[in-house]
């Protein structure tokens, strides 16, 4: 007979979100179990553009990692854009900064910190094989150990952090939307680039694309996202097309004395996928709930902040015995509220369509004036909604500096 155990709260996945989740869940009082599959204390998830937007510091700093970023060397950066429609994007030099650091650092600091908070209990080495409860309802986890050992996990809240392919979701039969993606990407990492350390930079050059992020001990992720028109150049020599993208970046990055340090890294399928964040007694967090186009380096600040408000939504609820399903259908619909329009932006960009005349006179606008440019970068790190960009006070400027050609593109 499996052997059973009682939480307020069981998290499947001790990534970003999750480990969010059981530390702001105990923090309030809650008793968390974390699932983890792998047994590795230090694993890290590869296949990640892993800057961390602005958007999501505040949640950094209510966890208390922003000391232990510091200390492990985070690069505080700003965003920065270049597109062919006006150059390099005017965003403000004092707009909030976030934060550049490798997975490989920072997935086992905020697995630590998870882990030693009081009131949450570390299982890893499980996979979740089957689900509890009835009718539709949610009420805990069935895992398995290398060894074939099962144990029941019950618990008023089951929380999905386990990624894009979800085995939670596939098991409580929460399906996602799925939006097609039209590029695909090939990162590096490198040593001694000279490059901005300040400064996160993206290139939009219609339909490519590209990124250069710094982070800690000197190393910067270097990324080409093509659209898949240039596919076949890929495959037939992936090193030479990633190199000749590269050196194609106005204002690029700095190679000539710098060493790459890891293997080419590529994802051809990337599919945007979007479900609802709630059902009856389950939540999704990061991933699991939504995973975008890479691009725009948004997945580590949404995984943070996606726990967050699930828990505020929450904890009173499920600590002192009120309606978990009403607070679970507040936080479906704060989550569609946040994310949904950045998402479906990101999402519908992602097709590898040509940029609209309407995007066009906004990133001219940006380009040239810094108003326009301010407004764009708070978008753009997600910390306004794209609505900002509707705001009538904009128009005139837009009118005057978005319409006509700029001589700084290059």
């Amino acid at each position: 007979m499996p052997t059973r155990a009682r939480y307020d709260v069981v998290i499947v996945g001790a990534s970003i979100a999750g480990c969010t989740a059981a530390r702001l869940f105990a923090l309030a009082g809650a008793r968390v179990a974390l699932v983890e599959r792998r047994l590795d204390p230090a694993a890290y998830k590869v296949t990640c553009t892993h800057q961390i937007q602005s958007s999501a510091a505040p949640t950094i700093e209510r966890l208390g990692l922003a000391p232990l970023l510091e200390q492990a060397g985070a690069v505080r950066s700003r965003a920065a854009a270049w597109t062919p429609y006006g150059g390099w994007l005017r965003f403000p030099a004092a707009a909030p900064t976030g934060y550049g650091i490798t997975r490989q650092s920072l997935d086992p600091i905020v697995r630590e910190l998870a882990v030693g908070t009081p009131g949450v209990e570390h299982v890893p080495g499980q996979t979740v094989v089957g689900l509890l409860g009835d009718r539709g309802r949610v009420d805990g986890v069935e895992v398995e150990s290398p060894d074939h050992e099962r144990r029941t996990l019950s618990a008023t809240l089951t929380v999905a952090a386990d990624g894009r392919d979800s085995t939670i979701a596939r098991l409580a039969r929460v399906p996602a939307r799925v939006l097609p993606h039209n590029r695909f990407v090939y990162f590096a990492y490198w040593r001694g680039v000279r490059t901005p350390k300040s400064e996160a930079r993206i290139w939009l050059f219609d339909p490519d694309a590209g990124a250069v992020f710094p982070n800690e001990d000197d190393i910067t992720l270097i990324a080409t996202v093509p659209h898949k028109a240039r596919l076949a150049e890929f495959r037939a020599d992936p090193e030479a097309a990633y190199s000749r993208i590269v050196g194609e970046f106005p204002d690029g990055p700095g190679l000539a004395n710098a060493e790459r340090v890891s293997k080419l890294i590529g994802r051809l399928e990337m599919p945007n996928k979007m479900r609802p964040a709630a059902n009856s007694g389950v939540a999704f967090v990061g991933d699991a709930a939504l995973a975008t186009d890479p691009l725009f380096g948004v997945g580590c600040g949404w995984a943070f902040q996606s726990a967050e408000w699930l828990v505020d939504e929450t904890r009173s609820a499920l600590l002192d015995q009120g309606d978990l399903d009403a607070a679970l259908e507040r936080y479906r619909r704060a989550f569609r509220r946040r994310l949904g329009p950045h998402h479906m932006q990101i999402a519908d960009y992602s097709t590898g369509r040509p940029m609209r005349l309407n995007e066009r006179i906004i990133l001219r606008g940006a380009a040239n004036d810094p108003v326009v440019g301010a407004a764009l970068e708070a978008v753009a790190t997600r910390r306004r909604t794209i609505l900002r960009l509707l705001d009538p006070r904009l128009t005139p400027r837009l009118l005057r500096v978005g319409l006509r050609p700029s001589s700084t593109a290059s």
